[in-house]
Parts: structure tokens; sequence; C-alpha cells
């Protein structure tokens, strides 16, 4: 898919940083829960280094960005901070990337 569906389409970018990080048993754990719900949100996402960025409709994605930051700390970070980076645009991930992969 080339352009988006029609609407309020976004693309967004969060990274996560939990304090701490994780557990002694599992050194990623607050960061990788944020992920999960990404995963699980429905919404095109990619795992990337430094972030995952996520697409869809507009209020699914702010959703999701919620439920990230919210589940990091539910999974037992003590705080967080989260950095994320909003586009409204009219193409897809796919098609900003595609040339590069």
């Amino acid at each position: 898919m080339t352009s988006a569906p029609a609407g309020d389409w976004v693309i967004a970018e969060i990274q996560v940083a939990p304090s701490p990080a994780g557990t002694p048993d599992d050194p990623h754990a607050h960061v990788e829960a944020a992920v999960r719900v990404l995963r699980d949100s429905g919404l095109h996402a990619e795992v990337g280094a430094l972030g995952t960025t996520v697409e869809g409709e507009a209020d699914a994605v702010w959703a999701a960005l919620r439920a990230a930051h919210e589940a990091m700390l539910a999974a037992g970070a003590t705080s967080g901070i989260s950095h994320v980076k909003v586009a409204t645009v009219s193409r897809t991930m796919d098609s900003l990337t595609r040339k590069f992969r």
C-alpha cells in the first residue's frame, strides 16, 4: 500500500526508557512489555534498534502509545520516559522505507 487509507492516518515512533530497564532475570523486561502491547495492538508495528514504529488511524495509534507507556510501568518500572514522534501523513511506513530495504 503506497497511500494511507482516507482519514486521520498517522505514523508514530515510540522509545520507552524505563528505570530500571528490567529485572535481574530479564534485563529488558519493562521495554519488552511495551513492545508486546504495540505488537498486540492490531496496528502495523516494526521494532527497530532504538524504538518501535506503528501506523494506523490516529485514535488507535494514540491509544497504543499510551498503553505501551503504561505497560512499561505495570511491568515493574518505578519510572519511565517515553519519547514519541508522530506524523500525520498520506503515505504508509512501507512506501516511505521500501527503497532503502
